[in-house]
């Protein structure tokens, strides 16, 4: 592989490979442009620290994209939250469910917003789907019943399986032609890395249960005992269980191709964000996802020629040395520096002047305060 640097910095480090990380050697547009002119982009992750303006850069970013013709069409856009605190509907002042919605005054552009319940429902649904409801077959002894139930309640308790559902559910969808492109609003930085590592790590736990010693034979024994209290054949037993694991390594290989996935993560000039967004972007190039954007919010600027305030000149001088740092870290990243607003990015219409400056940066001394 082509190695350009080693980066470390917050207790990790990663390696930037002409893989999955821009060349060095190219200045990078301080725009998310290049997401917009990208046609085969099927999937956009949108995360970060909680409260650092995921949900306000997913909208705009959503926004723009529905209003970005592809190939001469009208493209269709998915905008959903997989965040317990959802804020869609507070953004656009519109109200959002689990199922898809029309967002009033953007043509293209449909968002939901998948509550737990929801999400318990269309796992268990999943789960059954792959054939392993028979569990209330009339054949099946109230033992095995019990048996089965439990190993469906540790499946739905596994971390980010509730997403994996409603990313296989979504995947179905655009298989179908519904959607050019869907963006997730994330939960904050833990939860979205459990999400992501989740395929690789069920697909590695299958593969170290397929080299144990004896598994074949105790699989071949466990078939036949499913296959007595449930009526299904054991080759629909394993037809079953090799179409959930392909499931798995579909998810996963979505993930980590780079012509159909990316990850835009957001922050704030402030130290937390910074060092959280760092271990996130580290995170990302171990799980092989592509990460070529940051969109860092609430930048201050002052017109130039204005009296000075203390107050504001203090918090420059605190982003500046936070926005060195970003420069440094992601000098082969498209950064994007948003500002400070003096009203609430919320609406349409907001979100439409918030989200035009992801494409064309903000310059208080051109577009004044906005």
């Amino acid at each position: 592989k082509a190695t350009v640097s080693v980066l470390n910095w917050g207790g990790g480090s990663r390696v930037l490979t002409s893989a999955f990380c821009s060349v060095m050697d190219e200045e990078l547009a301080p725009t998310l442009q290049s997401v917009l002119d990208n046609d085969k982009l099927q999937w956009i992750f949108v995360g970060g620290k909680g409260g650092v303006g995921k949900t306000t850069s997913s909208c705009s970013l959503a926004v723009q994209l529905a209003r970005a013709p592809k190939q001469g069409r009208q493209r269709k856009v998915l905008l959903i939250s997989t965040d317990p605190a959802h804020n869609l509907s507070d953004a656009f002042n519109q109200k959002f469910t689990r199922e898809p919605t029309q967002v009033t005054g953007v043509e293209g552009l449909e968002a939901m917003e998948i509550d737990p319940q929801a999400l318990k429902s269309l796992t268990a649904s999943i789960f059954e789907g792959y054939g392993f409801g028979s569990a209330s077959s009339d054949n099946a002894s109230d033992g095995f019943k019990g048996a089965l139930s439990a190993i469906k309640d540790a499946f739905m308790s596994l971390p980010g399986i509730d997403e994996i559902s409603v990313l296989v559910h979504i995947m179905n969808e655009v298989q179908k032609l519904k959607y050019d492109v869907t963006i997730f609003d994330t939960a904050p930085t833990g939860h979205t890395l459990r999400l992501l590592s989740l395929p690789q790590t069920l697909n590695q736990t299958i593969e170290s249960l397929n080299q144990v010693q004896g598994i074949g034979g105790m699989l071949s024994q466990a078939g036949t005992f499913v296959s007595s209290n449930t009526g299904m054949s054991s080759a629909e037993i394993s037809s079953a269980t090799t179409s959930f694991v392909d499931t798995v390594k579909q998810v996963q290989a979505q993930f980590q191709d780079n012509a159909r996935t990316t990850f835009i993560p957001v922050c704030i000039p402030e130290f937390l964000p910074v060092y959280e967004t760092e271990r996130l972007v580290q995170e990302l190039c171990k799980y092989k996802i592509d990460v070529q954007s940051v969109i860092v919010n609430q930048v201050i600027q002052t017109i130039p020629g204005e009296a000075p305030h203390p107050l504001l000149e203090a918090r420059k001088r605190i982003q500046q040395k936070y926005l060195d740092q970003i420069e440094e870290l992601y000098e082969d990243f498209h950064c994007v520096r948003m500002p400070v607003l003096t009203n609430e990015v919320r609406g349409v219409e907001m979100l439409s002047t918030y989200g035009r400056f992801l494409l064309n940066p903000y310059d208080v001394a051109r577009d004044g305060y906005v």
